[in-house]
């Protein structure tokens, strides 16, 4: 007799564990619960932030090297941090994701002290959209199949679109901080 012809059809409590999900309270990724993920980010569960850290490491390792690099893994940071808002915080990161992704081709990328003014003209009233198009969920599914670069490009892209009910204040925001 095999351990598999002893076992039971009823899980056990460890693997009732390892199936439990979560809901990321930011942006509504469903993800595996992982007990004891190590930091927190506001507004996103702790799957949620563990999957971030986890699908961004290799930029992270890169961005002190080259700064396409880092400029990539800001990207990053600002497309979770506008999907991971709390209320009443400024919208900083959604106001970032224009900066970079409205810039005219050719156009000088926004210089770090306009970036640092961001906080300080960004909206704190707007209401995050209901529901994301894509998630960091999304982005560590395709991993296997698209490089990160576009998916980090695409998925900064669908958030953008995704506040596109606000875009009249983000715009107004990122303009302010360029000219403040």
């Amino acid at each position: 007799m095999t351990a598999a012809d002893t076992s039971s059809d009823t899980p056990g409590p460890a693997a009732a564990d390892q199936l439990r999900t979560t809901v990321c309270p930011g942006c509504g990724a469903v993800l595996v619960a992982t007990p004891g993920a190590a930091g927190q980010h506001p507004g996103a569960s702790p799957s949620c932030w563990r999957l971030f850290q986890v699908t961004v490491r290799g930029l992270r390792d890169e961005a002190a090297q080259d700064l396409q690099t880092a400029a990539l893994l800001q990207l990053a940071v600002d497309t979770y941090d506008a999907q991971h808002l709390l209320p009443g915080q400024p919208a900083s990161a959604a106001v970032r994701l224009y900066l970079a992704l409205d810039r005219r081709p050719g156009a000088p990328a926004a210089r770090v002290d306009d970036v640092a003014r961001v906080d300080d003209v960004a909206p704190r009233t707007l209401q995050p959209p209901a529901r994301w198009t894509t998630t960091v969920a999304d982005l560590a599914a395709d991993l296997d199949v698209v490089d990160l670069p576009a998916l980090v490009r695409a998925w900064a892209e669908a958030t953008r679109a995704d506040w596109a009910p606000a875009a009249g204040a983000l715009r107004r925001a990122a303009a302010a901080a360029l000219e403040a």
